[in-house]
């Protein structure tokens, strides 16, 4: 080492010993000031209790124990990690710190808030408690899409796979690794985050091929008329209607695939012949099925027609992991029809019911087979009949045993049926909102439904920053966890969409493609009726024809006896006519002439008189009089 190198060295030694003992002598200044800061409180306590009845300091002393505490302003930077500066005591910052330390596997959802982050407090959430279903609610653009892909970056690490609705196309992100900036690592180093860029294995879907993805597709059999109703807006008469018209296509083996087979039943079933078959099941009032027709046209006016149809995706493609056992993504990416929200609402609702229909049951396990988020759960309950809401809040208490959790994100928890929100395990509450009356009366009631702590929730719930919420859960005993302020971890994948040609790319690669990537057109309601109807028509085609022709065999007989008639008529009247004349011939004959011999009595009488002009006088007027006659007839 030349003695350049070792002078270099030796400052440096220098200059680190220095450092160190400046940071002892800033660490004991702020010892002695702490102690001195405590000597100066307990005197002044002491004061304070002897100038106080022994009765009213005991009271006091019960009623601190239940106060937020503040460190001192001087504390060490120790202290803060530990309690910080915020509406907590250190006792009930150590009761978080316990409540969330679980000894199975986790998911690490951020840091508690105490004033300042507490990197050495983390909130987690044990991976076994997902099936036991959650809640992300907050105001728009507080983060409950980023806390949603923090979720499912995690859940998926775990091996466990999700399936989540895109419908602002924020989450795509998800399968692309993050970018580090200053701002990032300087909120991850705050609360303890090791952040490391990294992309989750994704599969992008679409609601019948409207879209970027793999197409979902349903038949209008396995949809229902329950869930049909609510998306056709429909009320308890007409939902009941369609609920007959469902049940009589499945007793004529009649296949509802899309929505033209639905209108081409309902339409059979107006006609003379429907009526006829429905007449055992019960009647259907022309009216009702107007207006179920007219909803069903105007579904499929708003691209409904895409999303109802053949194949149908089997539901069990979500519960799928990579090879390396990570659980795939699947994203329903709907960005371009997010207009239509109620329906995709309902549409996911109808995926959670089929795979609660096709799971077997498997108690409680480890770790969840599927956690399904359902974005914009609002949308779903908004005006849901008495049944609907009956037959989801089953579906979410019961599909639990089948190991799948359902992560509900809304707006605020009064969003969801006080029955649907009873069986929610985790709470993720971001900021509220308190403008106007009715969001005043939604944070009283949120700040109602929240365990006892050491918060004003009212207010915090309202001063919550973007990336901060609210958290409880359910530990593995299954009892709720401390309420916690928590600053959550920044996702790993990137907060950005995936570029659109990368997603492009990854659905034209994707095996499912080559089976549902086509829509398949088979025998259905539609065609099956059609030859009905054209048989029935043809039948009805060659009655009218047979009746015409019976009609007008009927006409042509009454035309003839009435011609025959008419003829037999003037066959008289000119016989009559004739004997007339010849009677009036002879009469004249005789008086004109004596002389005559009788050996003309054998000539023609009635040539004679024909040829005479008065003989054609009197035929003419008797034509006259028959035809005119027959005219008038």
């Amino acid at each position: 080492m030349t003695d350049a190198a070792a002078q270099v060295e030796a400052a440096k030694k220098a200059l680190a010993e220095a450092q160190a003992a400046l940071a002892a002598a800033e660490l004991a200044s702020a010892e002695a000031a702490l102690a001195a800061e405590q000597a100066a409180a307990a005197a002044d306590s002491e004061a304070a209790a002897e100038s106080e009845p022994a009765a009213e300091t005991s009271a006091n002393s019960e009623t601190t124990t239940s106060k937020p505490k503040a460190a001192p302003a001087s504390a060490p930077t120790g202290a803060l990690t530990e309690t910080g500066d915020g509406p907590l005591s250190a006792d009930e910052v150590a009761a978080v710190r316990d409540g969330y330390a679980f000894e199975g596997e986790v998911l690490e959802m951020g840091a508690l808030v105490n004033g300042d982050a507490l990197a050495g407090v983390p909130v987690r959430i044990p991976v076994a408690m997902l099936n036991r279903h959650g809640l992300v609610a907050g105001a728009t653009g507080t983060g409950k899409t980023k806390t949603l892909q923090v979720l499912a970056e995690q859940l998926s690490a775990a091996g466990v796979p999700v399936f989540a609705a895109d419908i602002k196309g924020d989450l795509s992100g998800i399968a692309t690794a993050g970018t580090s900036s200053e701002k990032l690592l300087e909120r991850t180093d705050s609360i303890g985050q090791d952040w490391q860029p990294a992309a989750s294995p994704t599969e992008y879907f679409t609601l019948g091929g409207m879209g970027t993805g793999v197409p979902i597709r349903a038949t209008v059999s396995s949809f229902g008329p329950l869930l049909l109703s609510k998306v056709l807006g429909l009320n308890d008469t007409q939902e009941s209607s369609l609920g007959l018209i469902f049940h009589y296509a499945d007793q004529a083996g009649l296949p509802l695939v899309d929505l033209s087979d639905l209108r081409a039943v309902v339409q059979w079933l107006l006609s003379d012949e429907g009526k006829a078959e429905l007449k055992n099941l019960g009647g259907l009032s022309s009216a009702t099925a107007g207006v179920i027709l007219r909803e069903l046209i105007g579904f499929a006016n708003e691209g409904a027609d895409d999303f109802f149809g053949e194949p149908e995706i089997d539901t069990s493609l979500f519960l799928r992991t990579n090879a390396g056992g990570a659980g795939i993504v699947s994203l329903l990416e709907i960005p371009g029809v997010s207009d239509k929200p109620a329906l995709f609402s309902t549409f996911l609702m109808w995926l959670l019911a089929d795979l609660f229909n096709d799971l077997p049951e498997v108690g409680d396990i480890d770790k969840p087979k599927l956690v399904f988020f359902f974005d914009e759960a609002h949308l779903l309950f908004k005006d849901a009949s008495k049944d609907f809401i009956a037959s989801i809040t089953q579906t979410v208490r019961l599909i639990r045993s089948k190991g799948v959790g359902v992560v509900f994100v809304t707006q605020t928890p009064k969003d969801v049926p006080s029955d649907v929100l009873a069986q929610i395990g985790s709470r993720f509450q971001h900021q509220l909102r308190a403008h106007t009356p009715d969001s005043a009366k939604a944070l009283k009631a949120t700040v109602s439904t929240y365990p006892t702590s050491g918060y004003d929730l009212g207010e915090v719930l309202t001063t919550l920053a973007t990336g901060e919420a609210i958290i409880t859960v359910m530990n593995e005993k299954g009892a709720p966890t401390p309420v916690a302020w928590t600053r959550l971890r920044a996702p790993q994948g990137s907060m950005s969409p995936t570029d659109a040609a990368v997603m492009e790319a990854a659905v034209a690669a994707s095996p499912l493609m080559a089976t549902y990537g086509t829509a398949v057109d088979r025998e259905s309601a539609r065609e099956i009726l059609a030859v009905k109807m054209n048989a029935a028509a043809e039948a009805d085609a060659a009655a009218e024809a047979a009746e015409a022709a019976e009609d007008a065999a009927k006409e042509a007989e009454k035309l003839a006896k009435a011609k025959a008639k008419e003829q037999a008529k003037v066959q008289a009247e000119y016989e009559r006519a004739l004997k007339d004349m010849n009677k009036k011939s002879s009469s004249s004959s005789s008086s004109r002439t004596t002389t005559r011999t009788s050996t003309r009595k054998d000539t023609n009488v009635l040539g004679d008189v024909l040829g005479s002009r008065t003989g054609q006088t009197v035929v003419r007027e008797v034509l006259r009089g028959i035809f005119s006659t027959l005219k008038r007839r």
